[in-house]
């Protein structure tokens, strides 16, 4: 035991008479090892023993006298010497020199200990995973498994300084301190959730699923809890289910076999499947003589393998696609994107398969006709919700699998389920129609009946012309206005106030807009989003129904004169995390995808407690993953946004995806810090104005020189959280970046998630 009694060292019980030369924390309820000496080998429990060898080496026996592990290193053992010290470190000394000979530091096994070097020569290892320098100098999460190796963290496909490293570090030096920072010469950085907890006890450990994650030691109970993790999706790790398997996380991790294919081992997923068919043989290279007429194709929905692509077309059609990968002899699927162009991925081996919901691809497995297999093999997908809906879950089957082959190859009965299913769809189209023309005499235009269907499938109540105009004091009381519309202030009969906003011109863009807001925001239900209530559809009149947030914007606290209305640090923090939250739900959490296009202090409003509430989606745009030509975006209509609050590739006239929301927020974010709008930051000599590059070169330097005293509001007198506005100052630096090198919504929500410590850790200046 460690002179502190930390640490414990011994013979740890790994199951029936199997023990492991380990050191754990003491305290630790579950004893979990932080070194072992025999990984993978363990030995009999009560024949075994450590000793020193003739020439000075630590050995581990087994009970027939096998050496299972040794330092490598010795001397003479008359004078060595073996202590554990405070720190977890074993290490074999020598008194009449005062030098370590070995020390287990120098040899981690899966975990990394505060004050413990990991560097060039040293990994940290579990199964087929490793945590390591690469051979650029860059600390990487690796796959070496026994068929290939990859990398999966950082998120392959992005160069080394996009992910916020160098490979300008000869040096390969990564340390985790007491406090529960990570610091790595390659410049990565990250901290636990307890950041600065006093007496917490951490280790950072590499599991069996490959992920990394830094634990914290509960005191009171000798449990641990994650207070940091490198990948959130589980199923990003390469190689987790083996060859021809998917990886899903619903709720829980879990593999399965892609159709045509079975566990080549039933105790180990790591081993994959392998194919219950014998692939029909071809002559020389080419498999166009005969040989495509014997296979199909199956697809498999809300599925992609990342990596081993034979071939990459662009601009092609899917029967080209479909026709390329016939052609190919090591083709065993093809992945195929409706992005625009058409982008065709032939896949060779399928590894590093993963499924999930928000994937809106396929993958198409070339099978042998012969194969029976379905998509009906695969487990459930879970998704939120069902529609647009964000609030609830639900089992959704996947779709029916396509079979493609030759023409005239597919079954007769697919076109007969196919024109049962039409006609099933128009009798319900008729009766809906029939239902709605008897409850009410008002018309709807046709493009806008499937979203109105949509809505009275749900629990929003729809309003007449006459109802809100008493309720407004015939739209008396203004609150705002905006590019979309007016927003009034109303009663209803049962004296809840409610904002009524009125949509203008919207035969043009409002009705659009107005849709758009009724079939996905009206379904959205989060603490940190404005509630709608209900809708008018009547005549040339189009309304929507808000719940009423009592304190007003953000930009009527932040920005105004009135002392009395200026915001504590504390109340601009929880405002700056409840608007990252609300937007990482938009983004993140939506079974469709929620893009703002126009977050400023405006369109953030704060309830009676000031916590914040993101309002007027009238610029929302509800969009597929991957729509344009090179699957990074959205192409937009009309300029749409805020001077000063968009982001340089919209003005640009450039697709835009999220990344635009997290730019927007960027800007906001550093004016809840300053308390003046950016667009408001002249020259020294107040006669220019300051671009947005030259603000960001002023921030790199406070930063660099830690002054952020400087930046901070003067009209809280030094009352705030250093630690805070630095960690916002550098997040709203990130969000300002190229599209590609901005941080998502969900990023962000957990930095300052990670920095909301108010309550144990004020740190106010005085």
């Amino acid at each position: 035991m460690s002179p502190d009694a930390t640490f414990s060292c011994g013979f740890l019980q790994a199951g029936d008479n199997a023990f492991y030369f380990s050191i754990w924390f003491t305290a630790s309820k579950s004893r979990t090892a932080v070194w072992s000496a025999n990984p993978g080998a363990p030995v009999n429990g009560r024949l075994s023993r450590i000793s020193f060898s003739r020439d000075g080496k630590l050995i581990l026996a087994d009970a027939n006298g096998t050496i299972v592990w040794d330092t490598k290193t010795g001397g003479n053992k008359q004078h060595l010497t073996v202590s554990l010290n405070n720190t977890g470190n074993l290490a074999i000394m020598d008194p009449s020199t005062g030098r370590a000979l070995w020390q287990s530091f120098h040899w981690p096994t899966d975990t990394l200990l505060p004050s413990q070097v990991l560097s060039k020569d040293t990994i940290l290892t579990a199964a087929y995973f490793t945590f390591r320098y690469d051979s650029d100098n860059v600390l990487r999460l690796l796959y070496d498994g026994p068929d290939t190796a990859s990398v999966y963290w950082p998120t392959p496909g992005i160069d080394v300084y996009t992910s916020g490293r160098t490979n300008y570090n000869s040096s390969r030096i990564g340390v985790l301190d007491d406090t529960g920072a990570f610091f790595s010469s390659d410049g990565l950085h990250f901290q636990a959730s307890d950041l600065g907890a006093a007496g917490v006890k951490r280790r950072l450990t590499i599991e069996q699923d490959g992920n990394l994650r830094l634990y914290s030691l509960v005191k009171a109970t000798g449990g641990w809890t994650v207070t940091w993790v490198a990948l959130n999706q589980p199923c990003s790790v390469h190689g987790l289910c083996g060859k021809n398997a998917v990886c899903e996380y619903q709720p829980s991790l879990r593999c399965s076999c892609v159709p045509g294919y079975e566990m080549a081992d039933h105790r180990d997923w790591r081993k994959g499947c392998k194919p219950t068919f014998s692939v029909p043989a071809a002559t020389g290279n080419n498999c166009s003589q005969g040989v495509p007429e014997q296979f199909s194709f199956l697809e498999v929905p809300h599925t992609d393998f990342y990596g081993y692509d034979l071939w990459f077309n662009q601009s092609i059609s899917f029967e080209d696609c479909m026709n390329l990968c016939l052609k190919l002899c090591a083709c065993t699927a093809f992945s195929y994107r409706m992005n625009g162009m058409g982008n065709c991925y032939p896949k060779g081996d399928l590894f590093n398969g993963y499924r999930t919901s928000s994937f809106y691809g396929s993958i198409y497995l070339k099978l042998p006709n012969k194969v029976n297999a379905s998509v009906s093999a695969l487990p459930l997908v879970s998704v939120a919700g069902s529609g647009l809906a964000c609030v609830s879950s639900r089992n959704i089957l996947p779709r029916y699998a396509d079979t493609y082959g030759r023409p005239g190859s597919g079954p007769k009965w697919t076109y007969f389920l196919a024109f049962a299913a039409v006609l099933g769809f128009l009798e319900l189209l008729f009766v809906a129609a029939g239902w709605w023309f008897l409850s009410s005499h008002q018309s709807i235009p046709s493009s806008m009946e499937a979203g109105y269907r949509l809505v009275m499938a749900t629990q929003f109540r729809r309003f007449s012309y006459r109802e809100l105009k008493n309720a407004t004091g015939n739209f008396k009381e203004e609150l705002g206005r905006g590019g979309s519309g007016v927003v009034y202030r109303g009663v209803l009969d049962k004296g809840t106030v409610v904002a009524v906003k009125k949509l203008t011109d919207v035969q043009v863009q409002g009705e659009e807009e107005f849709w758009a807001e009724v079939t996905v925001f009206g379904r959205i239900n989060h603490i940190n989003l404005v509630r709608i209530w209900g809708f008018c559809s009547e005549g040339k009149h189009r309304m929507l129904v808000y719940e009423y947030v009592e304190n007003e914007s953000l930009d009527r606290h932040l920005f105004g004169n009135d002392i009395g209305r200026s915001l504590a640090w504390t109340e601009r923090f929880r405002i700056a995390l409840g608007a990252a939250r609300g937007l990482a739900y938009l983004h993140h959490e939506c079974l469709e995808w929620v893009i703002h296009c126009d977050v400023k202090p405006e369109n953030i409003l704060l309830t009676r407690e000031l916590d914040a509430k993101i309002a007027d989606f009238g610029l929302a745009k509800l969009s597929r993953r991957d729509t344009t030509g090179d699957g990074n975006g959205i192409q937009l209509s009309q300029m749409r946004g805020t001077k000063g609050y968009m982001a340089p590739e919209w003005a640009l006239g450039l697709p835009v995806d999220a990344k635009v929301d997290v730019y927007s927020y960027g800007v906001v974010l550093l004016e809840i810090v300053i308390g003046t709008r950016i667009s408001d930051q002249t020259t020294a000599d107040g006669e220019e104005r300051l671009e947005m590059w030259q603000i960001a070169q002023a921030l790199k330097q406070v930063v660099a020189s830690g002054d952020i005293g400087s930046l901070v509001d003067s009209r809280l007198s030094g009352q705030f959280n250093p630690r805070q506005a630095m960690e916002m100052v550098k997040i709203s630096l990130s969000c300002m970046e190229e599209s590609s090198s901005r941080p998502t919504m969900d990023d962000i929500s957990k930095a300052l998630t990670a920095c909301d410590d108010e309550d144990e850790h004020p740190a106010y200046l005085s």
